[in-house]
């Protein structure tokens, strides 16, 4: 059990103990640059991380089979995911859809998912992400600094949700809601008649909220009834006061008195895809030549290397093992897509915001994408990369939002949104509904 899960009293004293005898050996201070660590208004503490948790999912990924689907030999059907009930989702979607997996609070990462399998309609399951959480918010301030790193204690911020934050749905362990929510249409299509077919989609999503000086960050995971997962991260609370000249920043308030200085919130997720199983996953990048043509053509490259690539026009990546098929012998896999980023793109000393999408191989050490806190590994993603070939790929998607205050984020602060998302393709040889 980490120490986020430990009663109230107790999770305080353990809090207490590093303080006063050090960092014992398998915890690590709270990273330097940490908002939690330093700054106005926040609490100037050291925070015990548990780093014995590096790999909360371990074992061999889920195997099985989708609807119609073709599965070599020695695939197994998919198991209950291996966690206590408190920690397990099972939902099943008003379509018959059905998705399962695990939840915990990190101390570092905070709200981690993990075994996440899905079962269309009428199919049988198959497993999608062994693991999947953010990795970090990097947030620079374009005057030059500050520039925060909020990852590193995420556990620790962790704020216990309300009724009200958590409408129809269930709090777990107080600071995770599991809920279900209407997504719009699913499809509608009219005939000649005029009657014409329609359906409603609905979502299970899973989400925390999480305190890191001005800021709360709402963290959440939509898994659709059609088998897309949609991650994303909403910034509310109050904006941070710092002031600035006109170029750094915008006038709010009476007149044109205080600047509020603008910044990028850069959010980093990792995504340890596992479909059906830790071998036979590849990673492909997809590009459309002809820009400023009648034509268009398709190419595809194969990522067999570690590698970091950046968003193009029309660019997408998807994760496929060609061992599983659908019925129409297409072999399954789920596309990212990633263009709401404003891409932003710092100095040389913050190299890991060059790049949209970084592809790695899995080491359990490599946890986040800055200021990594495991030992004897390297610090940032960028780092991570180093041309080793790909067997058991990791995904590390980077989405930026660069905040330009404005009047109407006076406190409580309006949620902005930023995600990407995650489409299945060819996982089911028909329409889901």
């Amino acid at each position: 059990m980490t120490v986020f899960l430990l009663p109230p009293l107790m999770r305080f004293f353990a809090f207490l103990l590093p303080l006063a005898v050090g960092s014992p050996p398998g915890l690590r201070a709270l990273p330097v640059g940490s908002r939690a660590a330093s700054g106005p208004r926040r609490l100037r503490v050291v925070l015990a991380l548990a780093l014995c948790c590096a790999t909360a999912f371990p074992g061999a990924g889920i195997a099985g089979a989708v609807a119609g689907t073709t599965v070599t030999r020695g695939a197994q059907a998919a198991p209950t995911p291996p966690c206590s009930a408190s920690y397990r989702v099972d939902r099943t979607l008003p379509n018959g859809a059905r998705w399962r997996l695990c939840w915990e609070m990190r101390n570092i990462e905070g709200l981690t998912l993990g075994r996440v399998v899905y079962t269309p309609r009428g199919g049988t399951p198959v497993s999608v992400l062994r693991s999947a959480a953010l990795a970090q918010i990097h947030v620079p301030y374009d005057k030059g600094s500050p520039r925060f790193h909020d990852i590193g204690a995420m556990g620790y911020t962790a704020i216990p949700l309300q009724a009200a934050d958590c409408p129809g749905g269930e709090r777990r362990e107080q600071f995770v809601c599991v809920t279900t929510r209407p997504r719009g249409h699913a499809y509608l299509k009219s005939d000649e008649e005029g009657s014409g077919r329609t359906a409603q989609g609905s979502d299970l999503v899973v989400f925390a909220a999480f305190q890191l000086g001005w800021y709360t960050y709402i963290v959440e995971w939509a898994f659709s009834d059609d088998g897309a997962i949609a991650p994303r991260v909403g910034a509310t609370g109050s904006l941070a006061g710092f002031t600035t000249t006109p170029r750094h920043g915008w006038p709010i308030g009476v007149g044109s008195k205080h600047f509020e200085a603008s910044h990028t919130h850069n959010v980093f997720w990792r995504l340890d895809f596992d479909i059906q199983g830790r071998t036979g996953d590849v990673v492909e990048q997809y590009d459309f030549t002809g820009a400023g043509t009648a034509r268009r053509t398709i190419k595809r490259t194969v990522l067999t290397r570690e590698t970091r690539a950046v968003n193009g026009r029309a660019r997408w990546w998807r994760v496929v093992d060609r061992r599983i098929r659908n019925a129409d012998r297409h072999p399954v896999s789920w596309e990212i897509e990633n263009s709401g980023s404003a891409e932003y793109r710092g100095p040389a000393n913050e190299a890991f915001t060059r790049a949209d999408l970084y592809v790695t191989d899995y080491r359990s050490c490599e946890r986040l994408a800055t200021t990594n806190p495991a030992p004897r590994c390297a610090k940032s993603v960028d780092r991570y990369v180093n041309g080793e070939r790909l067997t058991d790929p990791v995904l590390w998607v980077n989405v930026d939002y660069h905040h330009v205050a404005r009047d109407e984020d006076s406190d409580p602060m309006p949620t902005h949104w930023q995600g990407f998302r995650i489409t299945p393709r060819d996982v089911t040889a028909r329409n889901p509904y």
